[in-house]
């Protein structure tokens, strides 16, 4: 069984954690289909029918964004808002198209994880500042799990440690 990893980055060639995250994908063909929502979309123009098909073939869907401003790229909400339809993700008898496939994030953040913390400068830890994704998708019946999250890009983002993020993804995503 494939897993779904819609991509979801404003520039993904820029990138450093989430462009090293495809780059690994791509060498399981057979287990992952990467979906870049920017490269399918540049003019922010959503293929509504094509993304609900695309979404319906799979049991396993994984968002890979970066966080930031406290939330996620503006492509996924759109995506959020117009992919899940009344009739179709929810709120009728035929609905329910996410309905029991699993759903996680996976998340790269740019401060280290102690200032996700009560205690730390942003007085929130992740867990809460992500749920309305988990309100979202258990709105719609799907299995939302934990989501994979790699701290403190804007600090640490040397080759060695964007390499270290690869292996924890992967066993995050081999073990959905």
């Amino acid at each position: 069984m494939k897993t779904l990893i819609i991509v979801i980055h404003p520039d993904l060639p820029g990138a450093v954690v989430n462009k090293r995250w495809v780059e690994e994908l791509k060498k399981f063909p057979d287990r992952y289909v990467i979906h870049q929502l920017h490269e399918c979309y540049p003019d922010g123009k959503i293929d509504v029918h094509c993304e609900q098909q695309l979404v319906e073939q799979y049991d396993q869907i994984v968002f890979q964004f970066p966080y930031y401003w406290f939330n996620c790229p503006w492509l996924f909400k759109k995506w959020l808002d117009e992919v899940l339809t009344h009739g179709w993700a929810y709120g009728s008898k035929s609905g329910y198209k996410l309905a029991g496939k699993t759903i996680a994030l996976a998340i790269s953040v740019g401060v280290d994880e102690a200032d996700y913390l009560p205690s730390g400068t942003y007085n929130y830890t992740l867990a809460e500042l992500l749920r309305p994704f988990e309100l979202s998708f258990g709105y719609v019946k799907a299995d939302y799990q934990p989501p994979f999250t790699y701290y403190g890009i804007e600090y640490h983002s040397t080759a060695e440690w964007i390499e270290k993020s690869v292996q924890p993804y992967m066993d995050f995503l081999n073990a959905l």
